[in-house]
């Protein structure tokens, strides 16, 4: 399991990129923290979640 934003989920094997797509995020507008690291957009392809991992996802919003 992967705890991604505090919730434990079943996101292992999967990418980084195919993670926040999946689950209706859009890649420009997010930013990944793994493990405590800020993960670089372009590293989200290649960017495999593990058993353990632990993930937050920053959505940036627009707004006046």
């Amino acid at each position: 399991m992967v705890r991604i934003n505090g919730k434990e989920t079943d996101a292992a094997g999967m990418t980084a990129e195919e993670y926040i797509l999946r689950n209706g995020y859009v890649k420009s507008r997010v930013a990944l923290e793994i493990n405590g690291a800020i993960l670089p957009k372009s590293r989200y392809g290649e960017t495999v979640l593990a058993d353990g991992d632990t993930v937050e996802i920053v959505s940036f919003v627009g707004g006046g």
